[in-house]
């Protein structure tokens, strides 16, 4: 029984995904932009209002031309429109949020 319990506790240990994250760099922008804002007053306000009605923050990366879903939707909020480093683990297009900060 203490072997079991002991199995079981590794298995979740080597499973985790923490330190296998990787760096992506782009705008904080919103799952209807993507991209290209298109309206008045900035991106930081288009993202904001386009959230409020009912999009999703995403990871929008003007050199690649990639937008990433995020798995984390209250950590974006402060970083709407500025670009950002985030990290942690892409499965398809989605990325598993571990941080996010200002870059310039």
């Amino acid at each position: 029984m203490l072997g079991m319990a002991f199995l079981l506790a590794a298995g979740i240990t080597v499973a985790s995904p923490k330190g296998e994250g990787k760096s992506f760099v782009g705008n904080i922008s919103d799952s209807m932009c993507g991209l290209k804002h298109m309206m008045p007053g900035g991106d930081k306000a288009c993202t904001v209002e386009c959230v409020k009605g009912g999009a999703k923050y995403v990871l929008a990366d003007p050199a690649s031309g990639k937008v990433y879903e995020l798995s984390d939707q209250t950590k974006p909020a402060e970083f709407a429109g500025q670009k950002v480093e985030v990290t942690g683990a892409l499965k398809g297009k989605v990325i598993t949020v571990d941080s996010i900060k200002a870059v310039k």
